[in-house]
């Protein structure tokens, strides 16, 4: 079940990251799902490494950091994705 859930994760994080870059990403959405999941992976790391991943309440910066992590992962694809298909 962890498994589903890391995908609708991964899906949400990475959509609410191609959001918020500027233009228009011509990447598939399974790379999109994938960036999303290695985002909200690498996200929690850094908000364990900060010391901010259990606080009280919502946990904004935690969600914060895997949404950054996911939109410079997918800007970093996107290039090279984008070359590919030409």
């Amino acid at each position: 079940m962890s498994f589903l859930w890391a995908i609708i994760a991964g899906l949400i994080i990475g959509l609410l990251a191609k959001l918020i870059l500027p233009g228009r990403q011509p990447i598939p959405l399974w790379l999109t799902v994938i960036l999303g999941i290695i985002g909200a992976v690498a996200g929690n790391a850094l908000a364990t490494a900060f010391g901010v991943r259990d606080t009280g309440g919502f946990d904004w910066i935690r969600h914060l950091l895997q949404i950054a992590v996911a939109a410079v992962l997918i800007a970093a694809a996107t290039p090279v994705f984008a070359g590919r298909r030409r």
